[in-house]
């Protein structure tokens, strides 16, 4: 019996132990009535302003889904800009509730910072855009070229590695604030601008003064999944951004979208009723009421619909689904049951 109370009283100190500020975010964001959600500074299709200051992007769709699920209302988001230093000390601190960023899954990111990935919703990789006046048409001519990037992202050591292996030589202009290295590499002071595929293509038609002068070369030089992070130790948000995310792939998938979800709540399909909480104890599960996934399709729409307004064909950026279609398309969205 001492034993066994000397083992209880280890317990509680253990548990006493654990750090305060990693529990119930659930419970912050609904007592503060808003999600704070860390976005970029500016990314068209993913997070940036129009000029009313009112934010869009699928990286902001994200975070109005897990607002619709967690507060009843997609709006309910106060927007936090960060650059990439200081994207997860925003997170770890507590500054944000969730970092819905264009942020690459890696091991080290999910292991050594105290945050953790809750999805993919969008694969990427890095690639090259030059102007085209270079006439260069592949990246293996881009010896002895300079080349701008942002530091504190995964983009320098791509680049290093990519080079190595095919001796190509460069001259980095490394640069920490991404505006200013798109300026730099508006102002010609470097050959080549050097990030993720989709953020060339956003910088090519909305930071470009003329986006026909510059070309995106064909090679992709890494493999970059990109999606929300939350901070470890709170399993319970973890799941609700998690499956926020699910439940816009699935809707794709059942073909459930903004404009049906009211007529689709009298489907006969039951995983269409346990997805819109028809049946089911989906919400109750994450501490959230039934109509959690309804409210995000209802009000921010279906995988698809995001993807299509935002980065799509049917925007400014036109990027194809490729990796981002569902998978009985030929892609990587494979969405996870609910039930």
């Amino acid at each position: 019996m001492h034993g066994l109370n000397k083992y209880a009283a280890a317990v509680i100190v253990w548990a006493a132990a654990l750090p305060l500020a990693h529990a119930g975010t659930l419970e912050t964001v609904q007592g503060q009535g808003v999600l704070r959600c860390g976005v970029t500074t500016g990314f068209a299709g993913f997070s940036a302003p129009d000029a009313k200051g009112h934010w869009t992007g699928l990286d902001v769709d994200m975070c109005r889904a897990v607002a619709a699920a967690a507060l009843g209302d997609a709006d309910k988001v106060e927007i936090v800009p960060l650059n990439a230093q200081q994207r997860f000390t925003a997170l770890q601190s507590g500054e944000v509730d969730l970092l819905s960023r264009n942020t690459s899954v890696t091991q080290s990111r999910d292991t050594s910072l105290g945050v953790i990935h809750a999805a993919v919703n969008f694969y990427d990789g890095q690639g090259f855009m030059v102007p085209k006046s270079l006439g260069i048409t592949s990246a293996k001519d881009l010896n002895g070229a300079t080349v701008c990037m942002q530091t504190g992202t995964s983009n320098e050591q791509n680049m290093a590695d990519w080079a190595r292996a095919h001796q190509v030589q460069y001259k980095p202009v490394v640069i920490e604030q991404f505006n200013e290295v798109v300026n730099a590499f508006a102002a010609n002071r470097c050959d080549v601008f050097t990030t993720d595929a989709s953020g060339l293509a956003s910088i090519r038609v909305a930071k470009m003064a003329d986006p026909d002068q510059y070309v995106i070369l064909p090679e992709i030089i890494s493999k970059e999944p990109l999606g929300p992070f939350v901070r470890q130790g709170d399993d319970a948000w973890l799941n609700i951004v998690a499956w926020s995310f699910q439940a816009m792939t699935g809707a794709e998938e059942l073909g459930v979208t903004s404009a049906n979800v009211d007529e689709q709540l009298r489907s006969p399909n039951p995983h269409v009723q346990r997805l819109l909480g028809v049946t089911g104890n989906a919400g109750k599960n994450m501490g959230l009421d039934e109509q959690w996934a309804y409210r995000i399709i209802k009000q921010v729409g279906n995988y698809g619909e995001s993807f299509e307004r935002n980065v799509g064909m049917g925007s400014p950026l036109q990027i194809r689904r490729g990796l981002n279609a569902l998978w009985t398309d030929g892609g990587l969205m494979y969405p996870l049951p609910i039930h």
